[in-house]
């Protein structure tokens, strides 16, 4: 099942994607939460509502009339691993990590698949980093990695867009990952039973459609039940929390002259089985903005 988060007729709520239509589940299920996060915390008898609404096939929209949002608009928590793909480690000349390394990504970065990638004016370093992200399902602590799967929501596509010398600065990284708009995600949340063995999945980044990434999630140093079991040991995922699972080679940091995003250019992550966003970078204006 595809759960996706959707815009039409000026309000937003969440649907199921069937084929290139959407089942409007404000609709369909007018009983169910009609945003993602309280959709989750419902559980098993909500996604299991929502698939007997989808295989009615009632109150669907093209998906040419809808505006898919990020799934999850706005996280609790997202979290992202480093260097957890083995060639991503060797194309920066670095030893491969004994431990897990995790940075934060300020929730105000997430946007949607399709939505703009801003080009901020205090720096012209931005990178793309083709990823596969996990939404986790259920509040959870001290899960041993035997049951992770019984924590997660889905995957979707992700972009860790990187301010590359904002990153350098300190070894949080947190400045240079948590920019606003760069964190798109997307087109929605493709359910474990759909998207099979996410560990061998192929995953690819286009820049101005160049091939720059071409990978395959078995190449994770650490896979995903691992990096749930090494958060859940230290605090507690709730549902709608975001993980971002690392990113192979091909970044345009470590290639010879190196490669940033301009305004103008786009950016296609595509991953098999879970779909494709695309976003345009643009120029950010940079205007004070206090509300």
């Amino acid at each position: 099942m595809k759960l996706a988060t959707f815009t039409e007729a000026h309000r937003t709520r969440i649907g199921v994607v069937v084929d290139d239509t959407i089942v409007d589940l404000a609709a369909a299920a007018p009983h169910l939460p009609q945003t993602m996060v309280p959709f989750l915390r419902n559980g098993a008898a909500a996604l299991d509502e929502a698939r007997t609404a989808a295989e009615r096939g009632r109150h669907t929209i093209p998906l040419t009339k809808v505006r898919l949002e990020a799934p999850v608009p706005r996280p609790g928590k997202v979290n992202a691993i480093g260097l957890n793909y083995a060639d991503h480690v060797r194309e920066g000349n670095r030893p491969i990590p004994e431990h897990q390394i995790w940075f934060s990504k300020q929730a105000t970065c997430i946007v949607g698949p399709n939505d703009a990638i801003a080009i901020p004016k205090v720096s012209s370093k931005i990178d793309w980093e083709a990823e596969l992200c996990v939404v986790i399902s259920r509040r959870c602590r001290h899960v041993p990695r035997s049951r992770a799967n019984e924590v997660i929501a889905g995957y979707m596509c992700g972009n860790d867009v990187s301010v590359r010398d904002w990153q350098a600065r300190t070894p949080t990284m947190m400045m240079g990952k948590g920019f606003d708009t760069h964190g798109p995600t997307g087109p929605w949340i493709v359910t474990p039973d759909e998207a099979g063995d996410v560990q061998a999945l192929g995953i690819r980044s286009f820049v101005n459609g160049v091939a720059m990434q071409n990978a395959s999630t078995k190449e994770m140093i650490f896979d995903i039940p691992a990096q749930i079991e090494h958060l859940t040991a230290a605090f507690t995922l709730e549902p709608g929390d975001v993980i971002f699972t690392g990113t192979p080679a091909g970044v345009g940091n470590f290639r010879t002259p190196p490669v940033f995003l301009k305004a103008g250019d786009i950016v296609r992550i595509e991953i098999d089985r879970l779909g494709a966003i695309e976003n345009k970078c643009e120029a950010e204006s940079g205007e004070t903005q206090i509300c």
